[in-house]
Order: C-alpha cells, then structure tokens, then sequence
C-alpha cells in the first residue's frame, strides 16, 4: 500500500536523477507555502495565490536560497548542486537560466527531504521552525 507519508530510504532516493527530485520538491514547496499563508492568514483565495506566487517563483525560490545556503548539510549541498547542474527539459519563461537553474537545485533539495521523510528539516530551513 503506498501512503503520501511514507518515506523511501535514504539511499534510493539519493540516486534519482534530480530533475525527478526537483519534480516532487516543487510540488512539497508549493503545498508547504500554500499550507503556511492559509494557517497563518485569513487572506481570499486571490491574494493566497498572489502571496503564494511570491515564494513559488524561481526568483523567489533563487532569494530564499541565499538565506538557506550556508545552512545546508554536506549531503543537501550536494543534492543541491546536483539539481543546479542538471539538464533540464524546459526553461524558465520569467526567470534568468540563473535563477532558473538555482531553484532547480533548491526544489531537489525539498524533494530528497521530502521523499526521506525528513519535514521537519524542510520545515526547520525554509520556514523557521523550532527543532
């Protein structure tokens, strides 16, 4: 039976190609922010998806990861650069390929540790929590 939850093991998921990583950590990363303005604001569908916009964009994703960088651990690093360096089948329409390239890598990142099972770390680096 496969469960939304259910973590995949370490080693797996460190070698999917990190496009696929990018695949699900764009999808973790757009619902954790979704999930992060319904719970802390009373904002209308209009504004939540205009805030929301925001965090999602390449642009975006490229400024948070200047604050999150120097906080990755060897391995997200890693996994970082990884998605940053990939081949990619499309390009960004209102990103530069920098800022493209750099979100990429920080959406392999959100996907290996969504994929380990590890939320509380994507918690811990892009939104501030406690732990």
């Amino acid at each position: 039976m496969f469960s939304i939850l259910q973590p995949l093991e370490k080693e797996r998921v460190r070698q999917m190609n990190p496009v696929v990583l990018a695949f699900v950590g764009d999808a973790a990363y757009t619902l954790y922010v979704r999930q992060k303005l319904v719970s802390e604001s009373g904002y209308k569908t209009g504004e939540l998806n205009k805030r929301a916009s925001a965090f999602v964009s390449a642009h975006g994703q490229s400024d948070l990861l200047d604050r999150i960088l120097p906080l990755l651990t060897e391995e997200e690093a890693d996994i970082y650069r990884r998605g940053r360096n990939a081949k990619k089948p499309t390009r960004s329409k209102n990103a530069s390929p920098a800022e493209y390239n750099r979100s990429t890598g920080l959406e392999a990142v959100v996907g290996y540790l969504y994929l380990t099972g590890d939320l509380d770390r994507i918690d811990r680096l892009f939104f501030g929590g406690e732990a």
